[in-house]
């Protein structure tokens, strides 16, 4: 009688794991496998991504960064680039309060021959904000203050005893004349190593009168002569006119002959 058969069955094979699990090589792989002929329909596997709450815990930790199918991070846009908007201030914090200085860009109008033209100064805002305890300031209840650009040159002349004060009234001309009155001081401090700046708000249209005063140091007020004398022309226009200049654009110049006759009709 012949012995009995033995069969050796194969083993099932192993279960298959999403991809989210599988490690970066294996996600690799799958994206270089996509790229070849699509195998048969009884070993296509199907990933369901998952549906993401949306509960933000603060203390778990940040989601890892976006990467595409080759590891590399997604391209950011360049700052400056087009559209973009870009803020810049210079901020002085004191005791008892803190000064920051915001350029503002002029304000252009098109022509119809399709050129610009300056129709606003910009100008430089001084929003001055109270302390309410250390190194905390309130700048709910700030008091702001536009710099024109003769106002700043007044400031880039004054010399180590000089002061200077500018009035303003945001409403004059109109109804409501007379009712806000900003009065801005620059003097110099009694030890003569820098100055105080001191702006005076008088609002009756909300009950408003405060003053706020904060010393600004020999080093603080250089960087301040140094950034109106970069941002002056800015402001002005006059940065973007030169940037516009061409030389193709430029007319014919002819020299003209020199002689004693034309030098006396100059």
């Amino acid at each position: 009688m012949p012995p009995p058969l033995s069969l050796s069955l194969p083993s099932p094979p192993p279960a298959l794991q999403p991809l989210s699990l599988l490690p970066h090589h294996a996600k690799v792989l799958s994206h270089s496998l996509a790229l070849s002929p699509r195998p048969p329909p009884s070993s296509i596997c199907s990933v369901v991504p998952a549906r993401h709450s949306d509960y933000f815990d603060p203390r778990a930790p940040p989601p890892p960064p976006q990467r595409d199918a080759y590891g590399q991070p997604p391209p950011t846009p360049a700052p400056g680039g087009p559209g973009a908007r870009v803020f810049a201030s210079y901020s002085i914090y004191k005791g008892k309060a803190a000064l920051a200085f915001d350029p503002r860009p002029p304000q252009f109008v098109p022509l119809e021959s399709g050129a610009l033209k300056v129709v606003k100064e910009g100008f430089v805002l001084l929003q001055f904000a109270p302390a309410v305890a250390a190194r905390q300031y309130d700048w709910s209840r700030k008091q702001v203050f536009s710099l024109s650009v003769w106002e700043m040159g007044t400031l880039l002349s004054l010399g180590p005893t000089d002061s200077c004060e500018f009035f303003h009234d945001p409403f004059k001309g109109r109804s409501d004349e007379g009712k806000v009155r900003k009065v801005l001081k620059v003097e110099p401090t009694p030890d003569g190593n820098g100055r105080f700046f001191n702006l005076s708000v008088q609002n009756r249209l909300l009950n408003v009168d405060e003053s706020i005063y904060i010393p600004i140091t020999k080093g603080e007020y250089a960087v301040i002569v140094s950034t109106f004398n970069y941002i002056i022309p800015h402001i002005m226009g006059w940065s973007t006119f030169t940037n516009s200049i061409k030389p193709e654009d430029s007319q014919p110049y002819s020299r003209p002959q020199s002689s004693p006759e034309l030098e006396w009709r100059r």
